[in-house]
C-alpha cells in the first residue's frame, strides 16, 4: 500500500491538473499531445519509497487542491513513473529553457511596451507579438508554482499592467489586448497570484479602463474578472471602487452609464452579441448581490436605484427578445430580487407594493410613519428649507440637491463605524459623530434620570402585580380544590348514605331473626343508633369504622339472661393520643414528641445560692441545666462556686462579654468618649453566628418585622412569604433561653440589635412555631400530594398491566418453551421460572455468531410467528415509573403527610378555644385546608391501601414471594428486559441496514466498475491532449457567465411563481453565492 507523503504547502489552485469530475482516475496527457502510455523510458523506476519522495516534490510544485493530490497520489507506480520523467525532460529541455521562467517574458512584454510608442505594429509583428503573450498566458497556468512565485517576484503584474495603460489605439482594439487580460487572469487562477493582484493599488482600477475598448472578447474578460472579483471576500468594495474609477476616466455622467449603453446597444455588430449583454447582466447581478449586498437591503435599494434611474428596466425587457436561456437566467434573477426587496420595504410600512415613482405617494408613507412622534417636526423643517433652496427649470444649482441626496445616502448606509459599504461620497463625513455632536450631554442625563425613574418605577408595578397575581392564583386553585373536593365529598356522602340504609335494613332483618330463635326468650337488641353527629366527615369516618368486618365483632349466641353488655370499644389506633391542646404540635417526618417526666420533691433539699450579679447585661452561655433533684449523689453536689467568685475578676469579665456591642479599640482619649456617647449602643444577647444569619435571612425577605408579624397572623394570605423562605424562618424560631433573656431586657428594645428585635416580636405572637409549622405544611402539602400520588398510580397500573398483559403471557411461554428445550435433567421440565431470568436470557450467546444472543433469537421467532408481542411495550407503558419507586420512602412520607395533618388538626383545636386578637386569620384558613386536605390524604390512603393489594397480587401472578421483593425491584426486573428487548430490536435493525447497505455498495461499486472500463476504453480511443487547465477563479469566472452561482434563487423563484400564481413574490429569500477563500 502506498504512503502518501506529507503536504508541504497549502494552496487552492490547480495548477498543473484539472479538476477530476469523477470518481476514476484522470487520464494524465502531456501537453505536447503525446500520451503518456506511448512513451518508453528506459530508466528503471526507482524504489517506491524513493519513488514516493520524488513524487512528492514534483507534485508540491504544481499547486494542487487536496481532491486532486489524493488522485496524483492514488495512481500506480508506473504512472507516477511517467509522470515524473516527462516533467523532468520538459524541464532539461534545451530549446525549452529561454522560455521556461518568467524574466524572458517580462523582457519581452516591457520592450513591446516600448516599441508601440515608437512605431505601429503590422499585422506579421502584432502576430508575433500575441504568441508571446500567449505562451506566457499558458505558462502562468501550466508551469510549476516556483515559476508563478518567480513572476510574482520581479513584479510581472505591474509589467502587465504598466503595458494596460500605455496601450496605443490600435493595440487595445488587437487580440494582444485580450491576451494580457487573459494573462492576469490565469495569475488570479493561482492562489498567490491572485492575492497578489487583489493587493496591488492600481490593479483592478487599471483592469476596468480596459471596458473602454470596442473589441467584445476583450470587454468580456474584463467583465468576468470584475465579477469574480465582486465573489472574492474584500474584492467587492474594489470593484465598486473601479467603476468610479472609470466614471472619471471614460468621462462618464454617471457611474455605470457605458455598462447600461452597451447593454442597450443594438445597431450594428452589437445587434446580436448575447454573450456580451450576458456577461454584462452577470456583472450587474454580482455588484447587486454580493458583499454588502448578501444581507444588507438598504444597500441593494440604493445601488438598484442607480440602475433603474439610467433606464436598465426597459432594457430588461427588450433584452427578453433574444430569448437565450442563459441571458434569460440573469435576467430573471434580477427581477426577482428585486420584487422580493420591494415586497420587504413595502412590509415596513404594512404595504404590499411601494411606488417609488410617485412622489406623493411615498410622501404620504413617510408623513403617516412620522406624524405623532417627535420627528415630525424636522420632517416639516426640511420640507420648509427645501423650499428655499435655489431652483432653475435650465438646470444649473442641482449641485445643492445632490449634495443633499448624498446626505441621506451616507445616513442610511454608514454602519455604527461610520463606514459606507458604498465608496462614500463625502469625505469627513461620520454621520454617528455628527449625531453625537448635535445631542446635548444635560438633555440626556436628564433623559436618562427620568428613565430610570420610570423603569424603578415600573419595576415596583411589575412586582406588585406579579404579588397580586400570585395571590389570585392561589386563591382561584384553592377554591378550585375546595370546589372539587366538596363534590367528591358530595358523591361520596350519597354512596355511604344508601350503605347506610341498607345496613340499617340488614341489621332490622338479623335482630328480627334473632328475636325469634330466642324462642320468647328474654334476648332483645337496641335500634341502629343515629347517625354520628358532626357533619359529613364524622359521618363518613364512622361509617368505614361500622362498616368494616375487621371492626363488627362476632354475634354472640343466644343467651338465657335478660341483656346482655353492650361489647367494649374498639382500642386506640397506634401511635398514642394527640398532644394535648397546650403542648406545641411537632410537624417533622414522623419523629414523635419528646416525653415530658416530672420529678417528685423528694432528696436532699439545697441552700439557695447568693449569686453576685453584674451591673449590666451579658451574653448568655447555652447549657444544659441539671435539675435540683439529680444533683444529689454527684460531683456536683461537692463543688461550691461561690468560692470562685472571690477569686475572679467580674469587672473584666463584665467587659469581656457584654451584650453589648464595643469595638475593639479602648476609649481612652476624651475625642473617643465624646464620640462613645454619640453612638448609641446595640443590644444583643443572642448566639453572634446565629444572629448573623437571622440578619442575612431578614435582608433577603426584604419585610418589617411587622409585616412578617402581620404576614403569620393572616397565614399569609398576600403571598408575602415563600416556601423557601419559610423553611428558613423555621430554623429561627426563638428558643426558651431566647425568650427569658430577651423578655428582661424588654424595656430596651430600641437598642435591641436588628436579629434580637425580630425574635422578641415574634416570640410576642402566641404559639409562634406552631402557627409557623401548620403555614408551611400548608403551602408544602400540595407539592407532598403531587408527588406521593403519581408514585403510587405507577405502582397500581403497573401491577394491572403485568397480570393482563395476553403479549407478555405470551413471551414467557416463548421462553418457557426455549428453556426446557436447552436445558437437561434437574434444570428441565419446568412448569415456571423466576422473573429475574428475564434478564439472563441476553447473557447465552450463538455459537455461530457471537453477536447474536437468545434474546435476538426470540425477537426474530416473535417477527415471524408472534408479531403482535414485538409491541409488548405498549401493554406496559407504567413499568419504568413503577420501577423508580421505593414502597418503604413511600409509605415513610405518607405517614408524615399524616403526622402533619394531625399536628395541625390539634393546633386549629387550640386556636378555636383561645381568644384570636383582630386580623388573625388562622381559624378560617387552616378550618377550610383541614377539610379539603384531610378528603384529598384519605384518597391517598385508599389509593395507596389499592396499590398494595395489587403489588401483592402480581407477585403471587408469577409466583414471587411476598414482601422479600419491593416494587423498585420487582419492576425493575421487567423495565431492564423491556429496554434489552428495545436495544435487541435495534440490533436487528441495524443489522439489517447494514446487510442491506453492503448489498447496495457492492452493486454500485460493480456498476462504477463496468462505467468505468467503458470510459477509459472511450479514451483510450481517442489520441488528444489535455484543454488548457482551468482553477478555482475560472470555476468562479464559468459559474457567473452560465448563472449557476444564483441557480438555487432561481429555482425558488420558479416554485414561488407555481406557488403564488400572479401574487407577489414571497420575501424570504436564501442566497448562495459561491466565495473564493485566498
Amino acid at each position: 500500500m502506498m504512503i502518501m507523503a506529507p503536504r508541504k504547502r497549502n494552496r487552492h489552485a490547480l495548477g498543473f491538473l484539472c479538476c477530476f469530475g469523477g470518481s476514476d482516475l484522470p487520464e494524465i496527457n502531456l501537453k505536447d499531445n503525446n500520451p503518456l502510455q506511448f512513451l518508453d523510458f528506459t530508466v528503471p523506476i526507482p524504489p517506491t519509497e524513493e519513488l514516493n519522495a520524488r513524487f512528492s516534490e514534483l507534485v508540491d510544485e504544481l499547486d494542487l487542491t487536496d481532491k486532486n493530490r489524493e488522485a496524483m497520489f492514488a495512481l500506480p507506480p508506473e504512472k507516477k513513473w511517467q509522470i515524473y520523467c516527462s516533467k523532468k525532460k520538459e524541464q532539461e529541455d534545451p530549446n525549452k529553457l529561454a522560455t521556461s521562467w518568467p524574466d524572458y517574458y517580462i523582457d519581452r512584454i516591457n520592450s513591446m511596451a516600448a516599441m508601440q510608442t515608437l512605431y505601429a505594429f503590422d499585422e506579421e509583428e502584432t502576430e508575433m507579438k500575441n504568441k508571446i503573450v500567449e505562451d506566457l498566458k499558458t505558462a502562468l497556468r501550466t508551469q510549476p508554482m516556483r515559476f508563478v512565485m518567480r513572476f510574482i517576484e520581479l513584479d510581472g503584474l505591474s509589467c502587465l499592467l504598466n503595458f494596460l495603460k500605455s496601450m496605443d489605439y490600435e493595440t487595445s482594439e488587437s487580440r494582444i489586448h485580450t491576451s494580457v487580460i487573459g494573462c492576469i487572469k490565469a495569475l488570479m487562477n493561482n492562489s498567490q497570484g491572485r492575492a497578489h493582484v487583489l493587493a496591488h493599488p492600481e490593479s483592478i482600477n487599471i483592469i476596468s479602463q480596459s471596458l473602454r475598448t470596442e473589441n467584445i472578447k476583450t470587454k468580456i474578460a474584463v467583465l468576468e474578472i470584475l465579477g469574480a472579483v465582486c465573489l472574492v471576500p474584500d474584492g467587492h468594495k474594489k470593484v465598486l471602487q473601479a467603476m468610479l474609477h472609470y466614471q472619471v476616466y471614460a468621462a462618464e455622467r454617471t457611474r455605470f452609464q457605458t455598462l447600461l449603453n452597451e447593454l442597450d446597444r443594438s445597431m450594428g455588430r452589437y445587434r446580436d452579441e448575447v454573450n456580451l449583454k450576458t456577461a454584462i447582466m452577470s456583472f450587474i447581478n454580482a455588484v447587486l448581490n454580493a458583499g454588502a449586498g448578501e444581507d444588507n437591503l438598504e444597500f441593494r435599494l440604493h445601488l438598484r436605484y442607480e440602475f433603474l434611474m439610467l433606464g436598465i428596466q426597459p432594457v430588461i425587457d427588450k433584452l427578453r427578445e433574444h430569448e437565450n436561456a442563459t441571458l434569460d437566467r440573469h435576467l430573471d434573477f434580477f427581477e426577482m430580487v428585486r420584487n422580493e426587496d420591494d415586497l420587504e420595504l413595502a412590509k415596513r410600512f404594512d404595504l404590499i407594493h411601494i411606488d417609488t415613482k410617485s412622489a406623493s405617494q411615498m410622501f404620504e408613507l413617510i408623513k403617516k410613519r412620522l406624524k405623532h412622534t417627535d420627528a415630525y417636526p424636522y420632517l416639516l423643517s426640511i420640507l420648509q428649507h427645501c423650499l428655499q433652496m435655489p431652483y432653475k427649470r435650465n438646470g444649473g444649482n442641482f449641485q445643492q440637491w445632490q449634495l443633499l441626496d448624498r446626505i441621506l445616502q451616507q445616513i442610511v448606509l454608514q454602519d455604527e463605524r461610520g463606514d459606507d459599504p458604498d465608496i462614500a461620497p463625502l469625505e469627513n463625513f461620520n454621520v454617528k459623530n455628527i449625531i453625537k455632536m448635535l445631542v446635548n450631554e444635560n438633555e440626556v442625563k436628564q433623559w436618562r434620570d427620568q428613565a430610570e425613574k420610570f423603569r424603578k418605577d415600573h419595576a415596583e408595578l411589575m412586582s406588585k402585580l406579579e404579588k397580586k397575581e400570585r395571590e389570585c392564583e392561589t386563591k382561584t386553585q384553592e377554591k378550585d380544590e375546595m370546589m372539587k373536593t366538596l363534590n367528591k365529598m358530595k358523591d361520596k356522602l350519597q354512596k355511604e348514605s344508601l350503605e347506610l340504609r341498607q345496613a340499617r335494613d340488614q341489621m332490622n332483618d338479623l335482630v328480627a331473626q334473632l328475636n325469634e330463635y330466642s324462642q320468647g326468650g328474654s334476648i332483645s337488641f337496641p335500634a341502629p343508633p343515629p347517625p354520628p353527629p358532626g357533619g359529613p366527615l364524622a359521618l363518613s369516618s364512622a361509617l368505614s369504622s361500622a362498616l368494616t368486618s375487621e371492626n363488627l365483632p362476632p354475634l354472640p349466641p343466644p343467651l338465657p339472661f335478660s341483656s346482655c353488655p353492650p361489647p367494649p370499644a374498639p382500642p386506640p389506633p397506634p401511635g398514642g393520643p394527640p398532644p394535648p391542646p397546650g403542648a406545641p404540635p411537632f410537624f417533622s417526618l414522623g419523629v414523635p414528641p419528646p416525653s415530658t417526666t416530672t420529678f417528685s420533691s423528694a432528696g436532699t433539699s439545697l441552700k439557695k445560692k447568693s449569686i453576685p450579679q453584674p451591673s449590666h447585661p451579658l451574653k448568655s452561655f447555652n447549657w444544659a441545666k441539671l435539675s435540683e433533684e439529680r444533683i444529689h449523689g454527684t460531683i456536683w453536689n461537692e463543688i461550691d462556686d461561690l468560692k470562685a467568685f472571690k477569686v475572679l475578676d467580674l469587672e473584666d469579665f463584665e467587659k469581656m462579654f457584654s451584650a453589648y456591642q464595643r469595638h475593639q479599640k479602648e476609649m481612652g482619649s476624651t475625642e473617643d468618649l465624646y464620640l462613645s456617647t454619640r453612638k448609641v449602643k446595640e443590644l444583643s444577647v443572642i448566639d453572634g453566628r446565629r444572629a448573623q444569619n437571622c440578619v442575612i435571612l431578614l435582608s433577603k425577605l426584604k419585610l418589617s418585622n411587622e409585616e412578617i408579624r402581620q404576614a403569620i397572623l393572616k397565614m399569609d394570605e398576600q403571598e408575602d412569604l415563600a416556601k423557601d423562605m419559610l423553611e428558613q424562618l423555621l430554623k429561627f424560631v426563638p428558643e426558651k433561653s431566647d425568650t427569658d433573656l430577651l423578655e428582661e431586657h424588654k424595656h430596651e428594645i430600641e437598642r435591641m440589635a436588628r436579629a434580637d428585635r425580630f425574635l422578641f416580636e415574634m416570640s410576642r405572637i402566641d404559639h409562634y412555631q406552631q402557627r409557623l409549622q401548620a403555614l408551611f405544611f400548608k403551602k408544602k402539602f400540595p407539592e407532598r400530594l403531587a408527588e406521593a400520588k403519581p408514585k403510587v398510580e405507577a405502582i397500581l397500573l403497573a401491577s394491572k398491566e403485568l397480570i393482563r398483559s395476553k403479549r407478555l403471557r405470551q413471551l414467557l411461554e416463548v421462553v418457557l418453551a426455549f428453556g426446557n428445550y436447552m436445558n437437561k435433567g434437574q434444570r428441565g421440565s419446568a412448569y415456571g421460572f423466576k422473573v429475574s431470568s428475564l434478564n439472563k436470557i441476553a447473557d447465552t450467546k450463538s455459537s455461530i455468531d457471537r453477536n447474536i444472543t437468545l434474546l435476538h433469537y426470540l425477537i426474530m421467532i416473535f417477527e415471524k410467528n408472534y408479531p403482535d408481542i414485538l409491541d409488548i411495550q405498549t401493554e406496559l407503558q407504567h413499568l419504568p415509573e413503577a420501577a423508580k419507586v421505593n414502597l418503604v420512602e413511600l409509605e415513610k412520607e405518607v405517614n408524615n403527610i399524616k403526622t402533619g395533618l394531625k399536628a395541625v388538626e390539634a393546633e386549629l383545636d387550640y386556636q378555636k378555644r383561645r381568644i384570636r386578637e383582630s386580623g388573625d386569620r388562622f381559624v378560617p384558613v387552616m378550618s377550610d385546608f383541614i377539610t379539603v386536605a384531610s378528603f384529598s390524604f384519605s384518597e391517598l390512603e385508599d389509593l395507596l391501601n389499592d396499590a398494595r393489594d395489587k403489588y401483592a397480587k402480581a407477585l403471587k401472578h408469577f409466583g414471587e414471594n411476598e414482601g422479600k421483593m419491593q416494587p423498585d425491584e420487582f419492576f425493575g426486573i421487567f423495565d431492564t428486559f423491556l429496554q434489552s428487548f428495545a436495544e435487541a430490536k435495534q440490533d436487528l435493525e441495524n443489522m439489517r441496514k447494514k446487510k442491506e447497505e453492503e448489498e447496495r455498495r457492492a452493486r454500485m461499486e460493480a456498476m462504477l466498475k463496468e462505467q468505468r472500463e467503458k470510459e477509459r476504453r472511450q479514451k483510450k480511443a481517442k489520441a488528444g491532449s489535455i484543454s488548457e487547465e482551468t482553477g478555482e477563479f475560472d470555476d468562479l469566472v464559468s459559474a457567473l457567465r452560465s448563472g449557476e452561482v444564483f441557480d438555487k434563487d432561481l429555482s425558488k423563484l420558479k416554485r414561488n411563481r407555481k406557488r403564488s400564481g400572479n401574487q407577489g413574490l414571497e420575501t424570504s429569500r436564501e442566497r448562495v453565492v459561491t466565495k473564493l477563500n485566498y
